[in-house]
């Protein structure tokens, strides 16, 4: 090992050798010495145009002013070689972007990960009665489903691509890691318009039950519950939070990022390489934030809270679980307003059935 490490220090002490010989006044090589053209004096450009012509300072002065200069391709800015704000974009990603969008989300999972801990799974105060309503009918769960199939595929190739360099190319190395991500950037590209289709249903399909009400107010003014146990703030169908999702997530950051994921999906529109770099920006911490949103939403309709899961797994829940959580949308389900079963045939499945609890 020591002789290794000897030899590679002779290697390298040789190279650093040769390259400052190079560079001294009385070297002889021919052509121009190695040097940052655009620090180079105007004393030797005639000396250089004669060995090699268009590559002095001046003329890469002009290709990195960021002008468009002539070409024979028809793409939009085909003239302009270098465009300055590459650099500051790259910089940009992979600093303040990727470390701080990454400890950002590393901290919305260890606060979810503490609210469970603390507050455990929020369970129902009675026991199940047996009788189901309906919540969500075949076409609704069918719909909601292929969004959250293609957000969860978005979510996951987005952070390969944005986060893959600097966590996985240091576990698996270049191949491996090159696989990855071209899987990701395809399925990334291609998943992303059928997201942005189902989103729209899913905004036609709900909007009517979403509309803010009054009695919203109250449930934020309690959290809706959430940190006190026993604690039952009504609502109507869908509550306050579910409704800030709706509107602040699948409206709004969905638009958001549909919008841009087009801009960068299909730069053959004209799109400028500044408006893409802009787009990307938007839409990348539209993405972060989206996904911390959703992690919340997972959680609640899986862990954080009993039976909601069995909403959009049969699209039957418990009459107590509805009382509980939905009361308004449940008295007037009671009072003959709302069917208690919306699909035809009205028939609930046996697998929606839930037995009371003993005791």
């Amino acid at each position: 090992m020591n002789k290794a490490i000897r030899a590679l220090a002779l290697c390298l002490g040789l190279l650093a050798a040769t390259a400052s010989a190079q560079q001294q006044p009385g070297a002889s090589a021919p052509g121009p010495q190695g040097a940052n053209i655009f620090e180079v004096t105007r004393d030797d450009q005639a000396a250089r145009q004669q060995v090699q012509p268009l590559n002095n300072a001046p003329v890469w002065r002009a290709v990195n002013s960021g002008e468009a200069h002539y070409t024979t391709l028809p793409a939009n800015e085909g003239g302009v070689l270098i465009q300055q704000g590459g650099e500051a974009w790259r910089e940009l990603r992979n600093g303040p972007i990727t470390q701080g969008g990454g400890w950002a989300l590393v901290g919305v999972f260890v606060l979810i990960a503490a609210f469970y801990l603390l507050r455990g799974q929020i369970k129902l105060s009675e026991a199940p009665t047996g009788r189901m309503v309906e919540r969500f009918s075949v076409v609704e769960r069918a719909v909601h489903w292929t969004n959250a199939a293609c957000f969860v595929t978005l979510a996951i190739t987005g952070l390969v691509l944005l986060f893959g360099k600097h966590v996985l190319l240091p576990l698996f190395g270049p191949v491996p890691f090159s696989w990855i991500a071209t899987l990701s950037k395809t399925s990334h590209n291609f998943v992303g318009p059928m997201f942005a289709a189902t989103t729209i249903a899913m905004f036609l399909m709900f909007v009517k039950d979403n509309i803010p009400k009054a009695y919203d107010m109250q449930w934020f003014a309690k959290a809706g519950g959430l940190f006190t146990k026993g604690a039952h703030v009504p609502s109507h169908r869908f509550n306050a939070g579910e409704k800030l999702m709706f509107w602040g997530g699948v409206v709004l950051l969905g638009i958001v990022v549909s919008a841009t994921g087009f801009i960068l999906d299909f730069p053959n529109f004209g799109q400028t390489r500044s408006l893409m770099q802009d787009a990307w920006w938007i839409h990348v911490g539209a993405a972060l934030l989206f996904i911390a949103m959703i992690a919340g939403h997972i959680y609640i309709g899986t862990l954080g809270m009993e039976g909601a899961l069995d909403a959009m797994k049969t699209g039957y829940v418990d009459e107590t679980w509805a009382k509980e959580h939905h009361e308004y949308w449940y008295d007037d389900i009671k009072a003959g307003r709302i069917p208690a079963t919306r699909s035809q045939p009205a028939e609930v499945p046996a697998s929606a059935i839930v037995q009371p609890r003993q005791g």
